[in-house]
């Protein structure tokens, strides 16, 4: 298996809005949305992505702090909505492009996390169905 060589902050910031990293970091976008925590880390790009615009608007939008405040919070909210909505379609896209096949990701994680599936399946049988 081919070593996991992360991204340094500029690739990973370029990573976050959309480009894609050289060949190297190929394992690492893998591992990236197949890790126990990848809808953690999809949810942290998405803050990310989402801040500078915050910020721009924030400091545009005419008005008190608190309407500005709250105009910059509901769009916030509405970002971070659909982002988490397209979670499983934005990830299979960034393995496309790192060079896997479509549909790669999921099969990866469900393979990574069978047993522990397996297990809660039976633990939720024994408490629920017996």
């Amino acid at each position: 298996m081919e070593d996991r060589v992360r991204p340094n902050p500029l690739r990973w910031l370029l990573y976050v809005y959309g480009a894609a990293l050289p060949a190297r970091h190929r394992t690492w976008v893998l591992h990236d949305v197949t890790t126990r925590t990848w809808q953690l880390r999809h949810v942290i790009r998405a803050g990310v992505q989402l801040l500078p615009i915050g910020i721009v608007l924030f400091l545009v939008i005419p008005g008190p702090v608190h309407v500005k405040t709250m105009s910059v919070l509901a769009g916030a909210i509405l970002g971070f909505f659909y982002s988490c909505a397209y979670m499983y379609e934005s990830a299979e896209h960034r393995v496309a492009k790192a060079g896997y096949p479509v549909g790669y990701a999921a099969r990866t994680r469900e393979d990574t996390h069978s047993e522990s599936r397996a297990e809660a399946r039976e633990r939720y049988a024994r408490r629920y169905r017996s």
